[in-house]
């Protein structure tokens, strides 16, 4: 048992955090109040922390070092809100951690103290009964013990881990909407296996697996492997298994032939005793027995490699654009956001120089949105998030580009596009955001999905596959077919004063389908003109937007 935290004990503290947020992250996923395929909680806090990771330095650098690093790390990797408040949290953790080599309960206390006020802060308009409630809480604990006079590490972690567990708890009495779905707060889920991620490396206690909400399935987008598939393409090998095997250097071979017979893609690294083992495999249980064999495996990931397939496709597809090189420079660029290979050459259309691949379920990072912005030859340039769960990770960005940034609200494709009327390369960036920004407060936007798991929300019974049709952040039709969804979308969006309906239609949108849909808004709202985009994005088969 330590008492204390160095360089090291930080770093595994942070690894094991990690590994947690990989493993546990299709529960805090679920934990999401609408059951919709977005950028949610668990993915973007552990897409966070690999950045983290990646970044640290080698072993043997000073507490300051690794902190630095860390903070960084966050920053730079930080995917979605969830990403953009943990990476605060670590940031506020870390600069007060950075300030000696050995760190007792004390100095932890004040340290995450701090590191709620930044979360805090970094938050136009905070709202309890979110991970915000949960990190303060902690700290509120943590100091109290500490003031009290105690100073030892354990039990100012314990303090922590407690408030936060019950401050967690307590979320949906803070929180309606969390009531009404029957869930707690999926970042304060996340959050809390930080805490006991630091238990288990300082203590060695076991890290409490969270609970799966009632009704919670696999996406009803996650590929499904056919009745028949006989398994036999190892191309088509499901599960990713990776664990750290303590074993005889000598009984590596035969493991190596034992994996061999049962998957491929098979990495095997380490020496003196301690191996790092990665396999592709339909067989969960046979690629851990092969290791029991020879050693005793720990630190087991399992991922499920056909539920990614998906999402990692689109991500890898990026539209064919214009090399940066060949942009002719101007005095305002615009970075837009979106995935769909329509998406792209609509916005290619429009005037965007450079497009970052992301939506969704795959929310880009600092780092990739300011990597775009610095190599735009511009004076300044505009952000389109085109999502709400991006608009915080691009307003980080300003503060480490190397020319002015400016962030437009835009919540969705359609937002993106009206915005884009209004942009004028030759104009300066202040003129730009304010005239791109004005031209959203006459625009409303909606989009259909598919719901991913059983819930109530916004007074609506929800089931695994119901469509869904969203307006303005709200659920407004709970559908069998997506076209009955789109109509009471429209319904909901169109008002007295709009004369302008844009649909963007998805990948998964028939020719039938978006035909049905116009047939019916011209029976229902004919004074509108329609303007229809093959857009080609996931899972949301149609976005809508009136103005």
């Amino acid at each position: 048992m330590a008492n204390t935290l160095d360089a090291e004990t930080l770093r595994s503290v942070v690894t094991t955090f990690r590994d947690a947020l990989v493993e546990h992250k299709s529960v805090i996923n679920a934990l999401n109040v609408y059951p919709v395929p977005d950028g949610d909680t668990g993915t973007n806090m552990s897409l966070t922390l690999e950045s983290v990771l990646e970044g640290l330095p080698e072993q043997g650098a000073s507490m300051a070092e690794l902190c630095k690093a860390i903070a960084h790390g966050s920053l730079m990797g930080a995917r979605g809100n969830s990403g953009v408040i943990m990476s605060q949290i670590l940031r506020g953790l870390t600069a007060g951690l950075s300030e000696s080599e050995t760190v007792d309960g004390t100095t932890f206390a004040a340290a995450l103290t701090a590191a709620a006020t930044s979360a805090y802060g970094a938050v136009g308009n905070p709202v309890e009964g979110t991970i915000l409630t949960v990190v303060r809480v902690a700290g509120e604990r943590a100091q109290a013990l500490a003031d009290s006079g105690t100073s030892e590490l354990l039990p100012i972690l314990e303090a922590a881990r407690t408030g936060a567990a019950e401050a967690l708890e307590q979320t949906p009495e803070l929180l309606p909407v969390l009531a009404e779905a029957g869930v707690v707060d999926s970042g304060g889920t996340g959050l809390l296996l930080f805490f006991d991620a630091a238990l288990n490396v300082i203590d060695g206690r076991e890290i409490e697996a969270p609970v799966m909400p009632d009704g919670a399935a696999v996406p009803s987008h996650a590929p499904e492997r056919p009745a028949d598939d006989d398994h036999s393409a190892l191309a088509d090998l499901r599960y990713e298994v990776m664990f750290l095997l303590d074993a005889p250097d000598d009984a590596i071979e035969g493991f190596k032939t034992a994996w061999a017979e049962i998957g491929d893609s098979i990495v095997v690294v380490g020496g003196d005793g301690i191996w790092n083992c990665h396999i592709h495999s339909d067989d969960i249980g046979a690629s851990i027995e092969a290791a029991i064999d020879v050693g005793r495996p720990h630190k087991i990931r399992v991922t499920d490699l056909l539920e990614e397939v998906e999402e990692q496709e689109w991500v890898k597809q990026a539209t064919a654009q214009a090399s940066l090189a060949d942009i002719e420079p101007c005095t305002t660029a615009v970075v837009s956001v979106s995935v769909g290979a329509g998406v792209a050459q609509i916005f290619d259309s429009l005037g965007v120089q450079h497009v970052v691949t992301g939506g969704q379920t795959m929310n880009p990072s600092t780092q990739e949105l300011l990597a775009a912005v610095d190599a735009l030859p511009a004076d300044g340039v505009v952000i389109l998030p085109n999502n709400k769960n991006i608009i915080a990770v691009a307003e980080q960005v300003g503060a480490e580009a190397n020319k002015p940034v400016a962030v437009v609200h835009s919540k969705s494709i359609v937002d993106g596009m009206a915005a884009l009327v209004a942009y004028d390369p030759e104009a300066d960036l202040d003129q730009n955001s304010a005239e791109m920004s004005d031209v959203l407060e006459d625009v409303s936007c909606g989009e259909v999905t598919q719901s991913v798991r059983d819930t109530t929300a916004d007074g609506f019974e929800i089931a695994v596959g119901d469509w869904l049709g969203l307006a303005g952040g709200k659920i407004a039709a709970v559908e069998q077919d997506a076209v009955a969804a789109a109509v009471g979308v429209v319904n909901s969006l169109v008002g007295d004063d709009h004369e302008i309906i844009t649909i963007v239609s998805g990948e998964d949108a028939s020719n039938d389908e978006m035909l049905a849909l116009i047939g019916q808004i011209e029976l229902s709202h004919p004074e509108l003109e329609a303007e229809v985009h093959s857009g080609g994005q996931p899972l949301y088969p149609f976005i809508i937007g009136v103005e």
